[in-house]
């Protein structure tokens, strides 16, 4: 017939875009996918979802069946909390710089703005012209700008003009350093007021307030992820960046935006790690990068962008957390420890690589 032909003219005359649509729907962004061959693939794909996710969960059930019967004093209530406590700033850090890597990015710039942006804040916090309140409330706000700039400046590089967010963040990573060490002369800050530094300390229900605040962004960001056009085109971003332009989206907005959310997760955790050590060195975040990244990869995120949730973030995360806690009740040396770890982070990459393979044979 005349009229089917014509309509299966218009739906072919785009195909990067008819590509684009199944890898938003096949990435879950726009619900489970309703491929045209039925309603199969779509219950394969969600099933796939399920058993990625799943499957960080139960590595992290079994090291913890493991640890608990020969790791002394691993189920002691003070080591859980140490544990969480512990998990609390690679969280927060993780969670901004899953944003960074969706869209195919990377942020090792982290560790040195936290660092930055610890001893900004510090300085505004030892203020003797200002009540408490005020240094506490304008310390936070200030740590959570320093970081939201320095993402700024990321992204915006890395997207304008089109330079490989790895080198720009590598840059970045010097520059804040150099900025931490010159603004106080290389000197560590302390005697913080005791409102701010009993929050480090806090505890609600029994579980530190700290890893209460990290909990918070995780959900957040997965409602953002998970719930809004911002979020679905992040993940769209990360699968096919040019089909995202050619339906009329700005992505270089959105790449941007990625980043400064990493800033801001960033400038939150700098207020978190102070309350906790009670100081502001420029030393801080030192390889706080790596461990971030290295939370959202073993969590199932793909370093190629496109595919991952903030749930596997944060299973990632509490495996790193529950593996170092372990292994040093173990009696296992740090330089061993360093080993396993970067085992572990290299087994998930590999692990990616099949996800990505059965991805695409999937898609065909």
């Amino acid at each position: 017939m005349p009229g089917a032909g014509a309509r299966e003219t218009r739906e072919n005359t785009n195909p990067e875009m008819n590509a684009d649509d199944h890898q938003l729907r096949s990435s879950g962004t726009t619900g489970p996918a309703t491929d045209i061959g039925g309603a199969e693939p779509g219950r394969f794909t969600l099933v796939q979802r399920v058993l990625r996710e799943a499957g960080i969960g139960v590595a992290l059930l079994v090291m913890v069946a493991v640890f608990s019967a020969f790791a002394p004093h691993f189920t002691d209530e003070s080591n859980i909390t140490n544990i969480l406590t512990q998990v609390t700033i690679n969280l927060i850090m993780a969670t901004g710089m899953t944003f960074v890597i969706l869209i195919g990015g990377i942020d090792l710039s982290v560790g040195s703005v936290l660092a930055f942006a610890a001893m900004v804040a510090g300085l505004v916090l030892k203020s003797a012209t200002l009540p408490v309140p005020v240094a506490i409330a304008l310390s936070v706000l200030t740590s959570i700008a320093v970081g939201m700039a320095c993402g700024f400046v990321n992204g915006f590089i890395a997207s304008f003009w089109g330079v490989p967010s790895f080198i720009v963040t590598l840059g970045m990573l010097n520059i804040a350093r150099g900025a931490a060490l010159e603004v106080t002369n290389a000197r560590t800050l302390f005697e913080f007021p005791n409102q701010f530094n009993d929050f480090g300390t806090a505890t609600v229900l029994g579980a530190p307030a700290i890893f209460l605040v990290a909990l918070v962004l995780v959900v957040l960001g997965w409602a953002i992820l998970t719930r809004t056009v911002f979020g679905r085109l992040i993940y769209a971003i990360g699968n096919n960046e040019e089909a995202v332009r050619l339906s009329g989206h700005n992505t270089f907005s959105y790449k941007v935006a990625a980043f400064v959310i990493s800033g801001l997760t960033v400038g939150i955790g700098a207020i978190v790690y102070m309350a906790r050590l009670t100081i502001a060195s420029p030393i801080l975040g030192s390889g706080f990068e790596l461990n971030a990244i290295a939370a959202v990869i073993i969590g199932g995120t793909s370093l190629s962008g496109g595919r991952g949730s903030l749930i596997g973030t944060f299973l990632g995360a509490c495996l790193i957390g529950v593996l170092a806690d372990g292994l040093i009740l173990m009696g296992v040396g740090d330089f061993v420890r360093q080993m396993i770890t970067g085992g572990v982070i290299i087994l998930a990459v590999i692990l990616d690589s099949y996800r990505a393979k059965l991805a695409s044979g999937e898609s065909r």
